[in-house]
């Protein structure tokens, strides 16, 4: 599948004014800058597995598409929610459990990036993903 794959954190556009948006305090704002997230996906038709990884956890996250589940963020902000696919596109819509609060997520392929833009009550913020290894290619392993 598309989004099959490891991916690590290339490039992104608002991030401080994204965390502060979503309530992080300044400390954990200028710690999540140097996070060093990778992420790991695996599709099997309509389910997913997604694994995080930084230098401030590891998680794995199942989630099969318009299902909700829920998801703790870096920082113990919890959500609920699903992803649905639209199109080639990875559509994610999450309600934090404190607040009521909406965040709207997507990710799309593009050339050979991972796309995704989140938006959120008070902003847009853009992460670009490179992708270091296709599941089933080992040549790739060395970069990570």
């Amino acid at each position: 599948m598309a989004f099959d794959g490891t991916w690590k954190i290339d490039r992104n556009e608002n991030y401080e004014k994204f965390m502060e948006a979503m309530g992080i305090n300044v400390m954990k704002r200028k710690l999540g800058a140097h996070d060093n997230l990778k992420i790991t996906i695996q599709q099997d038709g309509n389910k997913f597995t997604v694994k995080e990884s930084s230098n401030f956890r590891t998680i794995d996250i199942e989630f099969t598409l318009g299902v909700n589940f829920e998801y703790s963020l870096a920082d113990g902000t919890e959500l609920t929610g699903s992803w649905n696919m639209e199109g080639n596109k990875l559509v994610g819509t999450f309600t934090r459990k404190d607040n009521g609060k909406v965040l709207t997520a997507y990710r799309e392929i593009v050339g050979e990036e991972l796309v995704q833009v989140i938006y959120v009550y008070k902003g847009v913020f853009l992460l670009v993903w490179l992708r270091l290894v296709i599941h089933g290619d080992n040549t790739a392993n060395q970069l990570l």
